[in-house]
């Protein structure tokens, strides 16, 4: 990369360090990390083309990388996503997630914390480069009495604010998943480069998530054969049902910590883990054949912050679905109107969706008015 360019890119995020350094030491050192971080990532990256002609290159990652491309020259042509830089170049950086992201609740709430960022605006969680680092600041919020879950993750987008630099590239966090959820994950950072919106994280989460289902269907049915189409079906079943036991049990949390003394909520958030626990068990056996892609998940001692944070992805996705199929499955109609939403004050945009999906956005306004 040109020296030029990596300049370019500390001087714009160095931009964001020195607005947070007037909050203190620890705001300007998590800017500090941010840009580090970044910056590495930058400097990983290779075009495509490099490691395709790289005789170095194990063959297995040229294979994945042909059809990473594929995916993403399909993400603009059929599905009206940025034609741009991003996910056309390669990085490997040595670690299994890029970042991993902090979230926290109270003990007897299902409201995250949040961290607002000079520049960027607020956010239900705090990203770290280095897990230890993540992991530090998780120990001292559960000390001061949060329900803390530190999740990795394989990928995040700049909103394609760095396109001048490369765009975001392809990672070994995610280039080794199966077809389906490789699509997923490409066709999903794309769709937060189309609508960001400021200090809306369910908003803005709930849209990509939509655009990914659609897309991913999409996709399959292009370019996928029957045995591909059968195992993301069976991929995006065991998801669904995964997502619905947690969901079901964050509506549980929510009614339970409504009311009663913190003796009695406390008792009841006790009884509706341990319920979990078993209906995942249950879940495992009886659908899924054993199939125990989700122990990793369970073998934590889970509290609000895990069944917070997963609502950010998927509350409002039935609405935006919704959108989809009054605009005839027409995504660049869908496009305009997510933007049109995007520009009106949040309580105006939550009432749009909750006419197009009514007893989805319903439970989630409701969850949302309780945890304010």
């Amino acid at each position: 990369m040109p020296r030029t360019n990596l300049g370019r890119a500390c001087a714009a995020l160095a931009l964001a360090a020195l607005a947070a350094a007037g909050a203190g030491c620890s705001t300007f050192g998590y800017y500090a990390q941010a840009a580090h971080g970044h910056l590495s990532l930058l400097a990983a990256a290779r075009p495509i083309d490099d490691w395709l002609a790289d005789p170095a290159a194990p063959a297995s990652l040229k294979q994945r990388l042909e059809r990473a491309r594929a995916i993403r020259a399909f993400a603009s042509s059929e599905l009206g996503l940025p034609d741009n830089r991003s996910y056309t170049a390669y990085a490997d950086l040595k670690r299994p997630a890029v970042v991993w992201n902090v979230f926290a609740a109270p003990e007897l709430s299902l409201r995250l914390k949040t961290w607002c960022y000079p520049l960027f605006g607020c956010a239900s969680y705090r990203g770290y480069f280095d897990r230890d680092d993540a992991q530090a600041l998780a120990a001292e919020l559960h000390a001061e009495g949060y329900d803390v879950h530190v999740g990795p993750v394989p990928a995040y987008s700049t909103l394609g604010w760095m396109d001048w630099l490369g765009g975001d590239p392809l990672l070994n966090t995610f280039i080794g998943y199966p077809d389906g959820e490789l699509a997923r994950m490409i066709f999903h950072e794309l769709a937060h480069q189309v609508v960001y919106v400021k200090d809306d994280t369910v908003f803005n989460e709930s849209f990509a998530t939509a655009v990914e289902r659609i897309g991913v269907r999409r996709w399959l049915a292009a370019h996928g054969d029957d045995k591909l189409r059968a195992e993301y079906a069976r991929f995006e079943a065991r998801r669904a049902d995964f997502v619905g036991l947690l969901l079901a049990h964050r509506r549980r949390l929510d009614e339970a910590y409504a009311h009663g003394t913190d003796a009695e909520k406390r008792e009841r958030k006790r009884a509706i883990f341990a319920d979990l626990q078993r209906e995942y068990a249950r879940l495992k056996e009886t659908r899924w054949d054993g199939w125990a892609g989700y122990d990793r998940f369970f073998a934590q001692a889970l509290g609000n912050a895990h069944l917070a944070a997963v609502g950010a992805y998927h509350d409002l996705v039935p609405a935006f679905e919704a959108m989809l199929e009054q605009q005839g499955g027409d995504l660049r109609r869908f496009y305009a109107e997510v933007r049109r939403l995007a520009a009106l004050a949040k309580a105006e945009r939550e009432a749009e969706l909750r006419a197009l999906a009514p007893s989805a956005a319903d439970a989630t306004a409701a969850v949302g008015a309780r945890r304010g």
